[in-house]
This record gives C-alpha cells, sequence and structure tokens, in this order.
C-alpha cells in the first residue's frame, strides 16, 4: 500500500482508504447486512495496509460505528479514525442537519461511546448548517481538540467561502467531497482552495457509486431499498446515456488488464498527491482489488485517452435529489 501526507498534520494514511457506509447504510436494508463479513472486510483492511477508516454516526443510526468497535477493540493503533456528525433523525424517520455546538457536544460523546475509543483522529462536520455560522461550529469543534477528544477536524460538502471561514478559526486537515470520473465540480472552485491551504481532498463515492464498477448498471439487481433507485443519475433513461460512458472505460481497462473500478481509482490518484480515495465496500474481494490500484501507474497517454472520453461523453442526471442537492456547497 501507498501513504499519503493528510493535510499539513504530519500524518500518514493509506492512499486508499475504507468507506463504512455500505456495510450498515444505504445500499441495502438491514437484513440483508453481513456483519460476518463485514468484520472480516475491517480485518483484511488492516493486511492490505489501508489504516484509514471512514464512517459517521449516521450510518445505521449508529450501528455502523458500532461495528467498528469490534475491530478497534484490539487494533485501535493500526487505524487512522474518521467519523461525522450532523445529520439527525426526527421521529418520522425523516432527517435534517444540525451543525449546532449544542448538539456537537451531544454527538461526539455518542460516537466516542459506540467506537469505544477515548479519541477520533478525524472528526468531520457532515455538512454545513447554514443556520449555524461555520465559524461558530468550528470553534466548537475545535474545543474538542483542546479537550484531547479529537485530534484533527475536518468539513464535508462544503463551498469554497466556508472552508476559508472554517480554515481561519482552526486548521482544517481534510475536507470530504464526492468526487469522481462521474462528479467532477470539486476542481472548479474547491480544490484550488483547498490546495492553497494545504487540505487533503478525501474523495467518497470515487466509483460514481458503483457505476464505475458495474455493480449499478441494472437497477433490477440492486436491493428495493437502494437509495440509489431514487438519483437522478441512475433513472432509466439517465442510466442508459452513462452505461456508454462505462463501456468506454471498460475498453481501456481491459486494453491495462485491470478493472474499470481499479482504472477510475488510479485515474483519481493521478490527479494529485492531495486527492485520497475512500471507495466503500463490505466484501473482501473488492477491497482487494480496490487496494491494487494504489500500485497502478496510468501513462501520459492512457491519462489523455482517459481525460478525452471524460470530455466527449457527458454524465446524465443529477449526483443527488433535488433535497438531498440543498444541503451542499454552503
Amino acid at each position: 500500500m501507498q501513504y499519503r501526507m493528510l493535510g499539513t498534520t504530519g500524518e500518514k494514511v493509506s492512499a486508499i482508504g475504507l468507506g463504512c457506509m455500505g456495510m450498515s447504510h444505504a445500499y441495502g436494508s438491514s437484513e440483508e447486512r453481513n456483519d460476518q463479513e463485514s468484520r472480516a472486510t475491517l480485518e483484511y483492511a488492516l493486511e492490505l495496509g489501508i489504516n484509514f477508516w471512514d464512517t459517521a454516526d449516521f450510518y445505521g443510526n449508529g450501528a455502523n460505528e458500532t461495528l467498528l468497535s469490534n475491530i478497534l477493540r484490539s487494533k485501535r493503533d493500526q487505524v487512522f479514525l474518521a467519523t461525522k456528525f450532523g445529520f439527525r433523525y426526527r421521529d418520522d424517520g425523516s432527517w435534517y442537519f444540525d451543525g449546532s455546538p449544542a448538539y456537537m457536544k451531544q454527538a461526539v460523546e455518542a460516537s466516542l461511546q459506540r467506537l469505544k475509543v477515548d479519541v477520533i483522529d478525524l472528526y468531520y462536520a457532515h455538512r454545513i448548517d447554514p443556520n449555524v455560522p461555520v465559524e461558530e461550529m468550528v470553534g466548537a469543534m475545535a474545543e474538542l481538540v483542546k479537550e484531547g477528544k479529537v485530534r484533527y477536524l475536518g468539513l464535508s460538502e462544503a463551498s469554497a467561502a466556508s472552508i476559508r471561514k472554517a480554515h481561519a478559526v482552526h486548521p482544517i486537515a481534510a475536507l470530504q467531497n464526492e468526487y469522481s470520473m462521474w462528479t467532477r465540480e470539486v476542481e472548479q472552485d474547491v480544490l484550488p482552495v483547498t490546495r492553497e491551504l494545504g487540505i487533503s481532498l478525501v474523495a467518497f463515492s470515487p466509483l460514481g457509486r458503483g457505476m464505475s464498477a458495474a455493480t449499478a448498471v441494472d437497477l433490477s439487481q440492486l436491493p428495493k431499498d437502494d437509495f440509489r433507485r431514487n438519483l437522478p443519475r441512475f433513472q432509466e433513461e439517465a442510466l442508459q446515456q452513462n452505461v456508454q460512458l462505462v463501456q468506454k472505460l471498460e475498453a481501456i481497462a481491459r486494453a491495462k488488464n485491470c478493472s474499470t473500478a481499479q482504472l477510475s481509482l488510479a485515474w483519481l490518484l493521478a490527479r494529485g498527491e492531495d486527492i485520497i480515495p475512500i471507495p466503500g465496500t463490505k466484501r473482501r474481494k473488492y477491497l482487494q482489488e480496490n487496494a491494487a490500484a494504489a500500485d497502478m501507474q496510468l501513462s501520459p497517454a492512457e491519462l489523455q485517452d482517459i481525460n478525452d472520453i471524460l470530455a466527449s461523453t457527458a454524465v446524465a442526471g443529477a449526483r443527488y435529489t433535488e433535497q438531498m442537492m440543498k444541503m451542499v456547497n454552503h
């Protein structure tokens, strides 16, 4: 495994991290979870040198953090642990975002308890709350650093303006944003700012929520409650257009004797040393495939071929529903 520096912290984390959400949340119901395989995947991640694990209190309503605690109990010193706060459920099952200092203080204590750890390595605000000044939120998060409950701070899906405001209050180590061949808006305004300030860009959904892995091109194969069924990009007309991009990328991958998922991760890693993808998986076979991408090298000609395809083949459909899009880029 290759390693990359996390912002200006001096910490080295695996160039390919592990997004743990799908083990407990979003991609299938609780009845379809396989905690035994998930735990085996977490153990295998450490064998492969993947030490950067990403979770959130929202994933499975705390179940994902609890799952990770089973491994952290004996392997805490081998893991650079990131979790997030902010999303909350109402009694009717709907959700909203709460970035208030008062809620954050409750959330961090609950996460520490579920994870069964004394300190969280990287604590993210899962979004920016438009009703709470970002300076106030980050100021309260900085108190957690002083108290020794959190080591470093991060933001997720924040605007360039919010990143600047936050960083002025306390150093931000990482910004987590969706970034992939399928979602590149971050390159316009956000990435220049994170690079100016020395902030790592942690890329979630680096495989386009399974699009690059060809695991989501047939909705009939997805669980009935898989949240991708509601995303515009996966609706029939848009999906048919997006499959064309998958097929073009598959041709390059075949020529390189790798999977399209590996090609996608290698392309993302080549965008800069400050980019750290965290593909999610709950199965060992996909974890091994993802990890191998860290050692792949794309030639200038291969990168040009990929970029030509991306420039000539438009991605159809928004990445989120209208409601979810209202929560990003504040």
